[in-house]
């Protein structure tokens, strides 16, 4: 392997991540954004992923690529459908963030993304994720900061929440070796927790009092509409909260250690780290 690492996303919470950290090894990175932005130790290209004449030019020289679709989209089957055709076609290696549970029915836009690029016939490696840890200063962040609440449906659920870092590291593990091929992954943190526990925690991380509010998905939607998010998009939001009360987001895996070598961040690592986000 010795063309340029094509990085989809690349300002975002993870593909920031993995620019960053391929770029620490020595890595030749191509950093796709919509603006073009250059991010250090990167070559930047202008990509969009619904605009078909942008695509071109992202793959030329590349041979591997980490291929995911931010926050915003719904139908990400239709989406990622050309980017894993032109990948194929190109004999690139393709990285796929998707997401965790999507295996359990063929039906889900991810899970059939990753069967296009299953049978595709170029080297794959899918990286399936568990909620961010990241989200508790990105999504909640308004809530915890404003009204010392995280207010989400989750139930008395329990989630093995990642950080982000993590499963950037375990990108760049797949992306650098060949070792992983064929495989896809469960990335999860080391321990399953209740969002009441992770509200403790950042509590006392923070000096400040935070709970965690169960809303129902009504009520949740409403939160997000009134924050501007369409209502589409928010009613998706508020369905893939059902997993999580139902206990499917409980599983610990021994993922990330298998890619990287090392064990994953538990939360109390990433609030050391990110504490400051949290306060006014």
């Amino acid at each position: 392997m010795s063309g340029r690492i094509l990085v989809l996303g690349a300002t975002g919470t993870v593909g920031s991540q993995v620019v960053a950290q391929l770029a620490a090894r020595g890595e030749p990175v191509r950093a796709a954004t919509r603006q073009g932005t250059v991010p250090e130790g990167a070559e930047g290209v202008r990509f969009d992923l619904g605009d078909g004449s942008t695509h071109a030019a992202a793959f030329q020289g590349v041979d591997r690529a980490y291929v995911l679709v931010p926050t915003g989209f719904m139908d990400v089957a239709e989406v990622l459908r050309p980017i894993l055709d032109r990948a194929a076609g190109e004999g690139v290696k393709v990285v796929l963030q998707s997401v965790l549970g999507v295996d359990a029915d063929e039906s889900i836009p991810y899970r059939q993304a990753e069967l296009q690029l299953e049978r595709s016939g170029t080297r794959w490696v899918t990286l399936r994720p568990n909620w961010f840890m990241d989200n508790f200063h990105t999504f909640w962040r308004e809530g915890i900061v404003g009204h010392h609440a995280i207010a989400v449906p989750a139930g008395e659920g329990r989630t093995s929440f990642i950080d982000a870092r993590d499963i950037a590291a375990s990108a760049v593990a797949a992306l650098t070796s060949d070792r992983f091929d064929g495989r896809a992954f469960n990335l999860t943190g080391p321990e399953a927790l209740t969002y009441h526990e992770a509200a403790a925690m950042i509590g006392t991380a923070t000096g400040r009092t935070v709970t965690y509010k169960p809303v129902d998905d009504a009520s949740f939607v409403g939160i997000l509409t009134g924050a501007g998010v369409p209502e589409d998009y928010a009613r998706f939001l508020a369905s893939i909260f059902h997993p999580v009360r139902e206990g499917w987001t409980a599983a610990v895996t021994g993922d990330v250690e298998e890619l990287t070598g090392r064990a994953p961040r538990g939360l109390a690592g990433y609030l050391k780290d990110n504490a400051a986000k949290l306060v006014p």
